[in-house]
């Protein structure tokens, strides 16, 4: 394989994460009326669709833990193989409590895609430059994540099948990416790995996790409820998903230089508090394009700070330590996620401003529970050279 720098091996690991979310997200939208012509009641779609995120849960960590034992790479080809041969069982004439099986191979690929990926950047770059790296992988997703609904706007329910059939040739064509990529591992299978190392920037970083886990989950339950109670056409509620990702790819190199070069502590937090601050606004604002609007303000300080909190994340970390602590972050965040996700979907049939002001409060204290656990580490990282080549 031919050696390659780390810039050169980033832009190609953007390019493999934007096409796999790309795919991922192709025919999302439309999963759950495609399971209802299935036979799908909405208790079983809600499982269906849990399932997902409970697979993730449960095998993030260990997959963080292969990671760092047979390498990025290995993981990161399998995981979006296995991910493209389960989309295509989109296409099996089966009924949708089959598709459980399904979405669950497809959390835990997905989670192990994550995993790998942003282990593999942290392994690439020093410290002082991950910021600016991972700020690239993260445009990269938001990139897909706004492009694959707007793609799949051509599939119908009835079609679905194919879109996903589509999903999975660009998972495995993103592996086939992947396969010419090498990916900064320094793997010894026979020497036992570092013992995970329980620091303030992990611990912080795992509060940082449920903080924003909780606020996606509301998202996830509640937000197209909530422009749907507000009398928001269907071309609206698409748009607050497009215009809350344009911003963030745009800023993204602003919140990468900031993870630089500013104090990540304080950029993360801010970044945390401000998400909370929208959160909690939302249900009180019933004029639709002001919400698309607020939305879109509300990204940019999510593009500034997330680069910090995964730069916090990893910052001391030995080299074969990197994929167990993304693995923690990933368990955090997604378990939080769904948690909220779960609970918010109920509390908005009490009030609809409820699941909104209660895990707004909830996220700000994680947030500031946060600053308080990183408050006598290094918020700024001076260079001390490449950890890999």
């Amino acid at each position: 394989m031919a050696s390659a720098s780390p810039q050169q091996i980033l832009r190609r690991l953007t390019v493999i994460v934007a096409l796999q979310w790309m795919g991922a997200t192709l025919g999302l939208p439309l999963l759950p009326l495609f399971l209802e012509r299935r036979g799908g009641t909405p208790s079983v779609i809600g499982i269906i669709m849990a399932a997902f995120f409970a697979a993730g849960v449960v095998t993030q960590f260990a997959l963080g833990h292969l990671t760092d034992r047979y390498g990025r790479r290995p993981i990161l080809i399998g995981a979006l193989g296995l991910y493209g041969v389960a989309s295509m069982t989109y296409l099996l004439p089966v009924s949708a409590p089959w598709f459980a099986l399904t979405r669950a191979v497809q959390g835990s690929a997905a989670g192990a895609i994550e995993v790998a990926s942003l282990s593999a950047v942290a392994a690439l770059f020093a410290e002082h430059e991950r910021g600016r790296a991972v700020s690239k992988v993260l445009a990269a997703q938001l990139t897909g994540i706004a492009l694959g609904p707007v793609i799949g706007v051509v599939a119908s329910v009835r079609t679905l099948g194919w879109a996903f059939f589509v999903t999975g040739l660009v998972s495995l064509a993103a592996a086939a990416q992947t396969w010419r990529t090498p990916l900064g591992d320094r793997i010894a299978s026979e020497t036992p790995l570092p013992h995970l190392q329980w620091t303030p920037q992990v611990a912080g970083a795992l509060v940082a996790a449920c903080a924003a886990g909780l606020t996606v989950g509301v998202y996830e339950a509640c937000w197209s409820l909530l422009m749907h109670a507000h009398h928001a056409s269907t071309l609206q509620i698409r748009l607050s998903w497009t215009l809350f990702s344009i911003p963030w790819v745009l800023l993204s190199r602003a919140g990468g230089w900031l993870a630089d070069h500013a104090d990540r502590r304080n950029t993360a937090v801010l970044g945390l508090l401000n998400i909370a601050f929208f959160l909690a606004l939302y249900p009180h604002i019933h004029n639709n394009v002001v919400l698309l609007f607020l939305g879109s303000l509300e990204a940019v300080g999510s593009s500034l700070s997330v680069p910090s909190i995964s730069s916090l994340l990893t910052q001391g970390a030995e080299h074969r330590e990197l994929g167990r602590r993304q693995g923690l972050y990933a368990t955090a965040n997604t378990a939080s996620l769904a948690a909220a996700a779960l609970v918010s979907g109920y509390l908005f049939t009490i009030n609809e401003a409820l699941p909104f002001s209660l895990m707004a409060t909830i996220s700000a204290s994680l947030a500031v529970t946060a600053f308080i656990v990183w408050r006598n580490i290094e918020g700024r990282v001076r260079p001390r050279g490449r950890i890999a080549d």
